[in-house]
């Protein structure tokens, strides 16, 4: 059995840097071996559910501007798997939740850079899903929760995304983070720790900075998806840190 993990994967530079960060993903994918892994990213917007349904290899996407060349040319090959999208496709199904089958479609950056640090070998087969940022908080957890069984199968769920994402606001080049960003994580934290689903699903009202934090919920909706997917609601905190002032590298397991 494998838990379900919401990750932040923040700047795309992390595909090259070597920091703290880097080297807590290199650790995680020592300690979880998956023989696949269902990643809902928040690059991948959609209405309905979409879901990456091939058997070859994916194209990697670039999906930034800005950035240092040496980044364009970072690879990172893995396979797709029909037979476990089917087995997604079902899950969801099942509980009456439609899905739109893609072909296609690459692994985009919110995918490629954590699974690079992960498992750098891209021997693990991945199935990419969109999400819709418009549904409320319950009805991610919901979705989320169709999948709880995957984790018996030893089928990774990640929930792509960031918890503190607002880019006009980024101090670049300031290493401690600003009070209110960690104020709006501890919030988060306390209440994933006790399992109070009640509270979250009213984050947007209830937690301090929520606008300031989320302005978009883009980022913000794969965590419910991985915490509804998880063992139980409650989420432990496996890493924690900032970067730019603001931009927060929570990841929680569930």
């Amino acid at each position: 059995m494998v838990p379900s993990l919401f990750l932040a994967h923040g700047s795309p530079m992390l595909a090259l840097e070597q920091n703290e960060y880097t080297d807590f993903l290199g650790s995680l994918g020592q300690k979880i071996k998956p023989k696949a892994i269902v990643l809902f990213t928040a690059h991948w917007e959609s209405e309905q559910t979409i879901m990456s349904y091939r058997d070859d290899t994916y194209e990697t996407i670039y999906d930034f501007g800005g950035f240092p060349d040496e980044l364009y040319s970072v690879e990172y090959p893995a396979a797709g798997s029909k037979k476990i999208a089917n087995i997604v496709m079902n899950q969801l199904e099942s509980q009456g939740i439609s899905v739109e089958l893609n072909e296609t479609r690459g692994l985009d950056h919110g995918s490629w850079t954590l699974l690079s640090r992960m498992y750098p070998k891209a021997d693990i087969p991945v199935v990419q899903m969109s999400i819709n940022p418009y549904l409320p908080a319950e009805e991610q957890f919901k979705l989320g929760r169709s999948l709880r069984a995957l984790g018996e199968k030893d089928i990774l769920v990640i929930g792509s995304g960031v918890t503190v994402h607002n880019l006009r606001v980024l101090k670049w080049g300031e290493t401690e983070p600003e009070s209110w960003a960690t104020e709006f994580d501890d919030w988060l934290i306390e209440r994933m720790e006790q399992g109070d689903t009640e509270s979250l699903f009213q984050w947007d009202t209830l937690a301090p900075h929520a606008q300031l934090a989320v302005p978009r919920a883009e980022h913000f909706v794969p965590l419910f998806i991985a915490m509804g997917s998880g063992n139980e609601a409650r989420g432990t905190v496996i890493h924690r840190g900032y970067q730019y002032g603001n931009l927060s590298y929570l990841c929680m397991r569930f």
